[in-house]
């Protein structure tokens, strides 16, 4: 049986579930030893742990010198080193292993990709602590987003890769009549090749659920991939590059088809993101370098996922602490270190009504921060949400924020102890209030847990300022609390101008930051803050060519 057939099931249930955008799942979400097996756990944290203080050998062409970049959130010793190669030596062997995947055919590269796949999800403990340790995602998170959610997200993108090739025919007999004369007959052959190498550059938050879905959706196409990873997030890339590489090699392919650049140097990855032979481009990170990626990249295409401003606008509700519970919870995960987390609550001058009565703007920012104290009243559950802080400038942010230099300190953050990581960086959200005036505070993206309550006008001027923030500065999220259908049909239409993905009244266990794979669209690739939905087939599409060859057919 070949890996296509294999997994075939899986392939096309993942193919509807992608059509249909309802709720389903190829992979269990819970870290439960019933799913995974008994020893999983154990064995995950164990083979994480055989990595640290070791040199991570990928048998790459090119290696020279070892790094250690990453420094863990957590104060873990991680201790991690990884050669670094060559960059021209990766290409050429990227270049030279691309012919025989090729000849292999869209079939059975989707169902090798499907196979790495499921050799992740088996190895999802093990890839977790990693994430963890590297990202200061909190356990959960690390397990969830790092593992089963980052497969699904891969899966997801296999999904659309075999649809888009599998409706091109092989071959094809045409045929045209002649009248009284025989007809011209001709045989058409349809090869779908790859348009060249592709860069994937990983970030250091999300370094595998940000990372799966071009590292599929280039490889399932017939793309060699190179994965940049950032160095602050290097072994769960590394881990994943290795259970590819050793996947190709098993299936007597070249393992050079896949590889891992490990660099802390900018112009490294600068110059190997405009070389010729390169001819995608998947990044997520700073405006500044997505940028320069857009301007220099002349000869590939990119898709940029950059940084925006999500916000959120209240109006009114009738659930007033359900609503609250839910913003304070969507503020604190991770510490909002997470691409989709609201930085700024659009709230009316004259305050909203609520099932509890009229409540000022000032009581809203207040009552807001009181529902993260309650959030975070107990320190476990707090490090388990907040995680720790993952960059040295994120600290510095919060350091600014805390001495009120964008706004009048609502809420400042604090400093939290972890129970069992002493040196962790966890810190709990700042709150700032400010006005709609004041757009150099809050229209600037102030990655971390850091969120503006901005005064405005009116409802229409929130929305009118919503509209304008996403058109402007780009946003991956806005959401809205109202109980007046007027307001939920003017901010859906804004919405609609601005191209933006939009959450209404979220009271539940539903939370604006979170997008699932199979059924929500991440980002619309309509708006500064993405260039690219990175739920459709078009995120696929572009990154194979169909080249035909036609000869006669005697008669």
């Amino acid at each position: 049986m070949g890996l296509f057939e294999r997994h075939q099931g899986l392939i096309e249930r993942a193919v509807q579930a992608s059509a249909e955008r309802g709720y389903w799942s190829a992979f269990s979400e819970m870290p439960s030893p019933k799913v995974y097996g008994e020893s999983a756990p154990a064995d995950g944290k164990a083979a994480f742990e055989a990595h640290l203080g070791q040199r991570f050998e990928l048998g790459q062409a090119g290696q020279g010198a070892a790094i250690a970049p990453e420094v863990s959130p957590y104060g873990v010793a991680l201790g991690v080193s990884y050669p670094v190669c060559d960059a021209q030596t990766l290409v050429d062997a990227a270049q030279k292993a691309m012919a025989a995947w090729q000849r292999l055919g869209a079939r059975e590269r989707v169902g090798l990709c499907a196979e790495a796949v499921v050799r992740l999800n088996a190895r999802s403990f093990e890839i977790a602590h990693a994430v963890m340790a590297t990202t200061g995602q909190g356990w959960m998170m690390a397990f969830q987003a790092g593992g089963p959610h980052a497969q699904d997200r891969a899966l997801e993108a296999l999904a659309y890769a075999w649809a888009e090739q599998s409706r091109i025919p092989a071959q094809a007999v045409w045929e045209k009549p002649q009248g009284k004369n025989p007809p011209i007959r001709m045989r058409k052959d349809f090869e779908i090749v790859g348009r060249g190498v592709a860069l994937v550059i990983g970030c250091g938050t999300f370094p595998t659920w940000n990372t799966y879905p071009g590292l599929f959706a280039a490889l399932a196409t017939g793309n060699a991939v190179i994965v940049k990873p950032h160095p602050h997030a290097v072994l769960p890339a590394a881990i994943t590059v290795r259970v590819i590489r050793q996947l190709l090699a098993e299936q007597g392919l070249d393992a050079n088809l896949v590889s891992l650049c490990v660099t802390d140097q900018p112009e490294v990855t600068q110059a190997l993101a405009t070389h010729p032979a390169v001819a995608s481009v998947d990044f997520t990170g700073s405006n500044a370098f997505g940028q320069w990626l857009l301007e220099h990249c002349q000869q590939a295409q990119v898709y940029a996922e950059l940084a925006g401003l999500n916000h959120v606008l209240i109006d009114s509700t009738s659930a007033y602490k359900a609503m609250l519970d839910n913003l304070a919870f969507t503020l604190c995960l991770y510490s909002g270190q997470m691409c989709t987390t609201t930085q700024a609550i659009l709230v009316p001058q004259a305050g909203i009504e609520t099932d509890e009565g009229h409540k000022s703007a000032e009581a809203v920012g207040a009552d807001l921060a009181a529902a993260i104290d309650r959030l975070l009243a107990k320190p476990e559950v707090a490090c388990a949400v907040l995680g720790a802080i993952q960059s040295d400038a994120t600290l510095a942010r919060i350091e600014q924020a805390n001495a009120g230099q964008w706004g009048r300190v609502i809420r400042a953050s604090q400093a939290i102890a972890h129970p069992d990581f002493p040196q962790a960086r966890v810190r709990s959200p700042v709150l700032l209030a400010c006005g709609a005036a004041d757009e150099q505070a809050y229209q600037i993206e102030r990655f971390g847990p850091i969120a503006f309550v901005v005064t405005v006008a009116d409802t229409d001027a929130a929305i009118a300022l919503s509209e304008r923030m996403v058109k402007q500065h780009g946003a991956l999220t806005v959401g809205v609390y109202s109980t007046r259908q007027e307001v939920l049909q003017a901010i859906t239409e804004a919405t609609w101008r601005s191209r933006v993905a939009l959450s209404i009244n979220l009271t539940g266990p539903v939370f604006v930051n979170q997008s699932a794979a199979f059924s929500d669209y991440h980002a619309t690739g309509g708006n500064p803050a993405a260039n690219a939905s990175y739920a459709d087939s078009a995120f696929v599409a572009n990154r194979f060519r169909v080249v035909q060859r036609r000869q006669h057919i005697a008669a």
